[in-house]
């Protein structure tokens, strides 16, 4: 299959807000080395983590095409690859998938082989699922590994990753504390299982979260808000309680002395998902229990809205501007 010259993409040249984001066209990337593959996106998973790139907040050489997660058709691969074939059609993790090519250099790249005839739908809902869904999947087991009667903190609880860990949770037998700025995602919540809903913007967190656990406090709490929620976390947990910060849409936590966590004995991570997927044995195991809890129905998955490529702004500013439930994806140009 011979390919285009050049294909369109969107990236930031420099760190900054929305006006940074570019949707243009570059040279379309080629074979070089005997293990590179190259992927015809059909739709490509969107996630806060680009805010955090294109803020200079995660580092990443410019220009930086965003993305990290996508389907498609494999359409060119190099001489040593033989795991996949042209034709081939996959979903999987890796930068660059905000294009209508993504180049991968490395043969064993984290992907899943999707069937032949998969569909449009199909392509779309595993190209958008990988990311939220194993960061959730992961952190319920290794981060914290969640235990039947427990109360946990879940933030952000109808977003994209508060959506799985809502209904992971619940499935573990642990009463979920679900946190969000409206009653619309309360209720999205509630009906995914959380047990008890808070509106962090009009209610006490930490006295409603005492109130709930009898004054004692969450055993976890699951906190991708970052700077301004820091606190409140902290002082929701228990003695010997566990916080997991994963994410800084309100900002990175602000610096501070490692005695804050003295008092209660607090365990503190700050864990990421590729340190749980890092080996093949590890992929197969959490990509393989991830798609068997959907197709039996246990955690529930759809798209909320998709945007096309070009839109790419409007879906950030839509996410990033807490207008959003759920998972939203792109849809690549063909």
């Amino acid at each position: 299959m011979s390919l285009p010259s050049t294909h369109h993409v969107v990236l930031h040249e420099e760190n900054g807000e929305y006006e940074v984001i570019k949707y243009t066209s570059v040279p379309t990337p080629t074979i070089t080395t005997p293990h590179d593959i190259i992927v015809k996106n059909a739709y490509a998973g969107i996630n806060f983590i680009e805010a955090y790139f294109r803020k200079g907040i995660y580092k990443a050489p410019l220009p930086y095409i965003f993305g990290r997660e996508a389907s498609g058709e494999v359409v060119a691969v190099g001489d040593a690859v033989n795991n996949l074939s042209v034709g081939d059609k996959i979903a999987y993790l890796s930068p660059g998938t905000f294009a209508q090519y993504t180049k991968i250099e490395d043969s064993h790249f984290r992907h899943i082989k999707l069937p032949a005839n998969a569909s449009d739908e199909d392509l779309k809902i595993y190209g958008s699922v990988f990311l939220q869904g194993l960061t959730a999947l992961t952190f319920v087991h290794e981060a914290y590994p969640v235990q039947a009667g427990e109360y946990i903190l879940v933030w952000a609880a109808a977003g994209g990753v508060g959506k799985f860990l809502v209904q992971l949770i619940s499935n573990l037998g642990a009463n979920v504390i679900a946190l969000a700025s409206t009653k619309e995602k309360l209720d999205i919540a509630k009906d995914l299982g959380a047990k008890y809903v808070i509106n962090y913007k009009e209610e006490d967190v930490v006295a409603r979260v005492k109130e709930i656990t009898n004054g004692e406090g969450v055993a976890a709490s699951f906190d991708s808000v970052g700077k301004v929620t820091f606190e409140t976390s902290l002082n929701a947990l228990k003695r010997k309680g566990t916080f997991v910060s994963y994410g800084n849409s309100s900002g990175p936590v602000t610096p501070f002395p490692l005695s804050v966590l003295t008092p209660k004995n607090v365990r503190l991570l700050r864990p990421s998902l590729n340190g749980y997927i890092e080996t093949q044995q590890e992929w197969d195991f959490y990509s393989k229990k991830l798609l068997e809890l959907i197709e039996q129905g246990k955690v529930k998955f759809d798209v909320s809205k998709t945007y096309d490529l070009k839109d790419y702004v409007q879906a950030a500013k839509d996410l990033e501007g807490q207008k959003t439930t759920g998972k939203l994806t792109l849809k690549i140009p063909q």
